[in-house]
């Protein structure tokens, strides 16, 4: 198995419709791991590359648990995986919605969070033991975007201050926009997802990512939850 500089666990979707439509948006396939060509899109107030160039290099995904180093084999952490895989069920949602979260669009969850909140949670307290602790340089990094004190407390716990209580699932479809390029992409978007947004949406595997030395995510393996 390929070793990269950084492994994240993510949510991605499973093959089809909506995972096609997302690396071609994107321009990133991270199952293929290949450049994908822009689909042509009417009405959007700037080049797709421009709008998507932030998240690119990840591919289409919903974090679970945020990029980390090793701190031991590779091997290690898979074997956890496969194991709080057998021990945990798939996690059952309404849907998905096209959001607008701050500067950038998103597909987010609808129904009951909770289920989806606690196995992000486990993930993140679950494997902690693989990740190496972040450096200097990260954490002034995670600082930089002001913290409250209780992100603060998350960031040196975990090596992120986005989880637990502070975890917000999505999927990033965009950099940050102008309000104005949030709308007209928004609109834009909005037909060509509605029917390939699944209904109830399904979380039934872990994907561990790996970043490779250019900066590009790439689906190493899904990890079935079947507890």
């Amino acid at each position: 198995m390929e070793k990269f500089k950084r492994y994240a666990i993510y949510y991605a979707p499973e093959p089809g419709a909506l995972a096609d439509f997302a690396a071609a948006w994107l321009g990133w396939d991270p199952v293929l791991g290949v450049v994908v060509a822009h689909p042509d899109l009417p009405g959007l107030p700037c080049p797709v590359a421009q709008i998507t160039e932030a998240p690119r290099k990840y591919g289409f995904h919903g974090t679970l648990k945020p990029p980390f180093r090793l701190s031991g084999p590779l091997e290690a952490l898979i074997a956890d995986l496969e194991a709080f895989g057998r021990t945990h069920a798939p996690v059952v949602l309404d849907g998905l919605r096209l959001s607008q979260i701050g500067r950038f669009l998103a597909l987010t969850p609808t129904g009951d969070l909770a289920p989806l909140e606690r196995l992000a949670g486990e993930v993140v307290s679950a494997l902690d033991a693989h990740r190496a602790p972040a450096g200097e340089a990260e954490l002034a990094r995670r600082r930089a975007a002001g913290l409250t004190p209780r992100q603060e407390a998350l960031l040196a716990k975990w090596g992120y201050p986005y989880v637990m209580e502070e975890f917000k699932f999505h999927l990033t479809l965009s950099g940050k926009l102008t309000k104005e390029e949030a709308v007209a992409t928004k609109d834009a978007l909005a037909p060509i997802l509605a029917p390939l947004l699944p209904t109830p949406f399904v979380i039934r595997d872990l994907c561990l990512f790996g970043e490779a030395d250019d900066g590009r995510f790439h689906l190493v393996h899904r990890y079935t939850l079947s507890g």
